[in-house]
């Protein structure tokens, strides 16, 4: 674009939180880019802590990390992975951060001893903050963007967002007319009594938000069907919104059409219109999002996955693991099905306290084609962890384990390979006689936030005919996302090694262990990085494209090269299902994103599009009523 006057769009949540605003401000940076402009966003959070670090992931879902060592909202995750971008940490904005900032120039001086007040204080550095972030190149080029898509944390109404929607009301002021855009999600419900659209909590919200001194240009309504005409024009008269400007996100069956969806409603026009931007910008190009979309609807060729966490209660705990199966999957042509284990149910313990639950777990560990262990901290569920690696490697089962599944493993194979018995992380045994993982001597004890060894760090890889190598396309290393505060013990590595587990990967110093495979087994890989975080849907991240194609039965086609860039296939594919080796066929329906979920052998469907509340979904679990894979 010539023009480059920073534009800004702002999307705002009412009646309800869990709309999914962070799928459409993705979606809308994915319809904007498709029309040639380069985007950048910047997630706004309310809470007072300074980031995401310290919650739990039972709180606010999974901690997402950034190049640059941030700990983020997952909303980020989205934008990256729907505008394939890299953002910073300044790029999530919260309330502890604003206020760290105005209290360090307070102390400063900075004020000249002016009384230190919201306004102006607060909401010009949140102002200043948006427009400094807006600015930072985010594409990999040397130029900014030309449209910034803030979203708003939280719902219309809440107290603690109350500084942020001051400022953004002068905000829209302070950058003029033309250069600001605002879109509002908001529900509108059908109750089932009658079956009829209801309008008044979107009326409601609108007034509350103009209340506050804040206008919406478009309101994109979430409902379970397309809203009538008549439904439309009674919104545009009480919220005063054109009618053209009146978008509907109705369900569908994956996330990928909510761009088509917003194409098709014609709100690229509606918001180039507010932003001045017509004729300067071209027709959205999305045929890759249209033909994504619609491979992930036709899949029917299973593979099933088996996830032993520490999380299960929330599966947005694991999310950027579950969109980087998903990528993996869609790649090859296979419909995923996540099969949940609570880690703890592996254990022996819970074989005496409930042989129910316990039984249920193993079954479902030993039907899948594939065994994942994520990331996690504390010691509730390690051992199960530990016996689901150790299931993995004696069965010939592919397995991937991730940061602390990757420590897991090495502590197994110490266990059952060397036969140290009491081999532990000094994280769960600080007296264990063989530490096989310890402490970072550069981590902080004292300090939880962050402190541990974050962001993107090199590794080399050691062998070069490895697996892992081979999926990364034969590089000598490859850059990845960390989070963690141990490591493999290198004191232990020598032993472990002769007893023939290979650590193909390592730091630049050659002591800190990246990467350990076994070179024996058909796929079995763990790594101290995270590679769901730099997963993208049409660049899948290499190990996970591994572990489909491993528990598919078709990882030596993707390690010889036979398929195309990334494991893409265009062409017919095998109706097979490759289970522990075995071909096998099975029943599916397509559902959101083409994931069934199970907790441990119970089923449930995954609901469609649903952005966070639960709409036409079959239970047929009754013991796991929170595993809803919800759609953020």
């Amino acid at each position: 674009m010539t023009n480059k006057e920073m534009k800004y769009v702002l999307v705002t949540g009412g009646v309800v939180s869990g709309l999914g605003k962070g799928v459409t401000a993705s979606s809308i940076g994915v319809l904007l880019k498709g029309c040639g402009l380069a985007v950048t966003s910047i997630k706004i959070d309310p809470y007072l802590n300074t980031d995401a670090g310290t919650m739990s992931p039972f709180e606010h879902g999974e901690v997402f990390v950034l190049d640059d060592g941030g700990e983020v909202d997952l909303d980020l995750g989205n934008y990256e992975r729907f505008l394939d971008i890299k953002l910073t940490r300044d790029n999530n904005i919260t309330t502890g951060k604003i206020y760290h900032a105005v209290l360090d120039k307070e102390r400063r001086g900075d004020y000249l001893g002016k009384t230190v007040q919201v306004v102006p204080h607060i909401t010009d550095a949140i102002q200043e903050w948006i427009e400094r972030v807006a600015m930072i190149p985010v594409d990999g080029k040397e130029d900014p963007a030309d449209v910034c898509v803030i979203e708003l944390g939280g719902t219309i109404g809440d107290i603690e967002s109350m500084p942020f929607i001051e400022a953004l009301g002068q905000f829209s002021d302070r950058v003029g007319f033309g250069n600001f855009c605002l879109i509002h999600v908001s529900l509108v419900p059908v109750l089932n009594v009658v079956g009829e659209q209801k309008t008044k909590p979107t009326q409601h919200s609108v007034r509350g938000l103009r209340g506050l001194g804040l206008t919406p240009n478009i309101l994109a309504c979430r409902s379970t069907t397309a809203l009538d005409d008549a439904v439309k024009i009674k919104l545009s008269r009480f919220c005063h919104v054109p009618a053209e400007n009146v978008i509907t996100l109705y369900d569908v069956p994956n996330i990928w059409h909510i761009p088509l969806l917003l194409r098709d409603q014609k709100a690229h026009e509606a918001i180039l219109k507010v932003l001045n931007l017509q004729g300067i910008t071209k027709q959205p190009v999305l045929e890759e999002w249209t033909s994504r979309a619609k491979i992930c609807d036709t899949l029917h060729d299973q593979v099933r996955i088996v996830m032993v966490g520490k999380y299960t209660g929330l599966s947005d705990s694991y999310l950027s693991v579950l969109k980087a199966l998903l990528h993996a999957s869609v790649a090859r042509r296979k419909k995923l099905m996540v099969d949940w284990v609570s880690a703890c149910d592996l254990e022996d313990a819970v074989e005496k306290e409930n042989p129910d639950a316990y039984k249920a777990a193993w079954t479902v560990l030993k039907g899948g084609d594939g065994v994942l262990v994520p990331g996690g901290f504390g010691d509730r569920g390690v051992e199960g962890k530990i016996l689901a690696a150790k299931y993995a490697r004696e069965n010939k089962i592919p397995f991937l384990g991730i940061c602390l599944g990757m420590q897991t493993a090495v502590i197994e194979f110490a266990r059952s390979c060397l036969g140290l018995r009491d081999a532990n992380s000094t994280e769960f045994d600080p007296n264990t006689k063989h530490p096989c993982v310890i402490f970072m001597p550069e981590g902080s004890k004292t300090h939880m936030g962050g402190t541990m060894r974050l962001g993107s760090r090199r590794t080399y890889f050691q062998v070069p005919d490895c697996k892992s190598a081979k999926l990364y396309g034969n590089k000598s290393f490859v850059d990845e996302r960390h989070r963690h505060r141990y490591e493999v013990n290198p004191q232990m590595v020598a032993s472990l090694e002769k007893a023939g587990l290979a650590f193909t990967g390592k730091d630049e110093t050659g002591l800190r262990m990246e990467i350990v495979e076994i070179p024996t087994h058909p796929y079995y890989i763990g790594v101290q990085f995270h590679p769901e975080f730099k997963s993208r849907p049409g660049k899948p991240s290499a190990l996970f494209l591994g572990l489909i194609a491993a528990a598919s039965g078709e990882l030596d086609a993707v390690l010889q090269g036979s398929a195309s860039p990334m494991g893409m296939r265009y062409g017919p594919h095998k109706e097979k299902l490759y289970q522990n080796g075995i071909a096998a066929t099975k029943l599916a329906n397509i559902v959101s994103e083409n994931i069934y979920s199970y907790c441990n052998g119970q089923r449930s469907l995954i609901p469609v599009f649903l952005m966070g509340q639960p709409v036409f979904t079959s239970h047929l679990s009754n013991t796991c009523p929170d595993l809803l894979y919800k759609v953020l």
